[in-house]
């Protein structure tokens, strides 16, 4: 099984992720397929806060990769804000 989900980098207390595809049975931060973005919750600024590549995104959902709670949460904002720049 494929899953999509965050892996986390940064320093203590400075969190940074990778949105990765990676087989359920790696470890978080271990072996990956392919990585889809980034995730940084800690962004100020101008500093950009998260980036997802969303046609593999969908390439993957489409062949049967779960995304965690997380990760789901993140695509829909993605999405909603891609549409809301649309409607402008």
């Amino acid at each position: 099984m494929v899953t999509i989900r965050l892996a986390r980098h940064g320093a203590k207390k400075n969190p940074f992720y990778h949105i990765t595809v990676a087989d359920r049975s790696a470890s978080r931060d271990g072996r990956f397929v392919e990585r889809l973005g980034f995730y940084n919750p800690v962004a100020k600024g101008q500093s950009e806060g998260l980036r997802l590549d969303l046609n593999r995104i969908d390439y993957w959902l489409s062949v049967g990769a779960q995304p965690s709670a997380v990760v789901k949460k993140l695509i829909k904002q993605v999405r909603n804000s891609e549409t809301a720049a649309q409607a402008s």
